[in-house]
């Protein structure tokens, strides 16, 4: 899917972000449309999620999105744009992410190419580490690897 295609979906507003993909990116996302989401990347475009190794290219971000974001609102508040010596964008945005059990403040930083798809996307929880253990989702088991002490 093109970034015209993407232009008659109502886009979110953040202030200071005017790029299409980046509006687009939180429309789709936030509306469970995780297959335009990851059209939204490069062939190779890379998602760096927290706690999660590299995502690479549009059907694997569309797999893992499709997984592990059901639950997820995406809250962008304000962002800045700065051009890169290549010619590519980067795009700083901040705001919250909030599921069912809990929101947490974000950092979402975005490389875009020349022609507008997202090269990488790298997403980081503004939390303190004692805020990141209380995210844990109710129920879910966590072993320690004995091995790595």
């Amino acid at each position: 899917m093109t970034i015209a295609e993407f232009s008659s979906q109502k886009s979110s507003q953040i202030t200071g972000v005017t790029q299409t993909t980046i509006l687009n990116y939180f429309t789709t996302l936030n509306a469970g449309e995780f297959r335009q989401t990851a059209a939204l990347f490069a062939q190779h475009g890379v998602m760096n999620p927290p706690f999660e190794s590299a995502i690479i290219g549009p059907d694997a971000i569309a797999t893992y999105l499709e997984t592990e974001a059901q639950d997820i609102k995406a809250h962008p508040q304000q962002g800045i744009s700065d051009i890169l010596p290549d010619h590519h964008i980067q795009i700083q945005v901040t705001g919250k992410v909030e599921t069912s059990w809990c929101g947490v403040n974000v950092m979402w930083l975005f490389i875009l190419n020349q022609n507008q798809q997202i090269v990488a996307a790298t997403i980081k929880l503004l939390a303190s580490p004692q805020d990141l253990i209380s995210l844990r989702p109710p129920g879910k088991e966590y072993t320690i690897d004995s091995e790595l002490f």
